[in-house]
């Protein structure tokens, strides 16, 4: 029984308050929810990039150009060729944007949805 504060319990006057755990949960919830949303946003990027580069004729033997496609490929891969037109603009403006809209959907659903919580 050899306690130094007046009252167990309350915190002191000459230490910070430590943080509660609703008040940790929520911080890292919205981490998490802004770590979702930069996600989305890259990939969204990525492919909305690959859109403008095609659209504008870029060289497509620029080492540049080239690591756009890729990602843009491995990125919109399962959206690969749903719509088959004969344009070769508006297939590419489709085809990729298409996983472009669905991933900013998404990854902001999500974010929006855990700053709710």
């Amino acid at each position: 029984m050899n306690s130094t504060d007046p009252v167990s319990g309350y915190q002191p006057y000459d230490q910070p308050p430590r943080p509660d755990h609703a008040t940790r949960y929520q911080a890292g919830t919205r981490r998490a929810a802004l770590a979702i949303c930069t996600i989305a946003d890259i990939a969204a990027g990525v492919l909305g990039l690959w859109i403008v580069l095609y659209l504008l004729d870029a060289n497509q033997a620029n080492t540049f150009v080239e690591f756009v496609r890729g990602t843009a490929d491995w990125l919109s891969g399962w959206a690969q060729d749903i719509f088959t037109m004969d344009t070769d603009g508006l297939r590419v403006v489709l085809n990729y944007g298409l996983p472009a809209v669905i991933y900013l959907l998404i990854g902001h659903g999500i974010a929006a949805r855990l700053n709710r919580a």
